[in-house]
């Protein structure tokens, strides 16, 4: 029970990767409040949640778009007056935006992925920061994925958003230093969630030949279990990670279940981060 008594707030979390990191934090003994947009998806799923609490383990769910700085208030003080305590934040609302080359996409749409994957995140932050500081400790987690380490043609708006949101978690990371405040993003892997049957629906001329054909095979083999990234989830919002923050770190590729042991170390250096890379870092010297 590596969250036991802890107040969670998980947004996107009514169905894919965001029910996965609920599951996995009520498994581990976490009070948790849920938000998504569809009012009445995210009850059916905290009915179906509730179902794994424990006797005095709270499970409740509040509809609410990340875009909205009104909405997002409310659910922190919803929060706040109704978890036993609040202890982390899982930053996972997102949306891929338009598909396409960016000068046929839609500006409106492009618009609106920025607002709901980079804004969102920042207002969920802005609101939990204050009683993180005023109690000296408190975890975020922000969602990130591949499309912050390489480009991803014809996704423009998804791949800016999820660059700026790990710039946003190293930054935050330095704004609450020796606070007793983590903040982190995490890439889960290819995940079989909407977000992929919303590349297939775009099919070979909207993302690309060689991105659909990759999304096939991910279909058919079944991507990166859910349960990885939400398993990297609970180690992020436990104090088996106290320490460890403004990082990037991959459910799948990275040692993330010893990263304690080298806290110290990690913490120096710029592993796990997005930097420039100049000449000398591969071995050439120019002038």
């Amino acid at each position: 029970m590596k969250l036991r008594g802890r107040g969670i707030v998980i947004t996107g979390a009514s169905q894919g990767f965001g029910r996965a990191v609920a599951e996995a934090c009520i498994r581990e003994g976490a009070h948790v409040l849920l938000c998504a947009r569809d009012a009445n998806l995210l009850e059916q799923t905290r009915d179906q949640l509730a179902l794994l609490a424990s006797a005095g383990q709270q499970v409740i769910a509040q509809s609410a778009d990340v875009r909205d700085s009104e909405a997002v208030h409310r659910l922190f003080e919803t929060a706040a007056s109704k978890l036993p305590q609040l202890d982390g934040l899982v930053n996972n609302a997102g949306v891929y935006g338009p598909l396409g080359l960016l000068e046929e996409a839609p500006v409106a749409e492009w618009w609106r992925a920025i607002e709901t994957n980079l804004l969102g995140v920042m207002l969920g932050c802005r609101e939990i920061l204050p009683i993180f500081r005023s109690q000296g400790y408190g975890k975020i987690v922000i969602l990130s994925g591949g499309g912050a380490t390489s480009p991803l043609p014809r996704i423009s708006a998804y791949a800016s958003s999820k660059a700026a949101v790990v710039r946003l978690a190293e930054t935050l990371a330095e704004e609450t230093r020796g606070t007793g405040i983590d903040v982190n993003a995490i890439a889960p892997g290819a995940l079989n969630t909407r977000l992929l049957d919303e590349i297939l629906a775009g099919g070979p001329e909207k993302v690309g030949a060689a991105f659909f054909q990759r999304a096939l095979q991910q279909k058919e083999q079944g991507g990166a279990p859910l349960k990885c990234g939400a398993d990297l989830c609970v180690f992020l919002l436990s104090s088996a990670s106290d320490g460890i923050s403004g990082k990037l770190i991959s459910a799948v590729w990275d040692p993330w279940p010893d990263l304690q042991k080298n806290a110290d170390e990690l913490n120096q250096t710029d592993i796990y981060t997005l930097r420039r890379i100049v000449p000398a870092d591969r071995g050439l010297k120019w002038e």
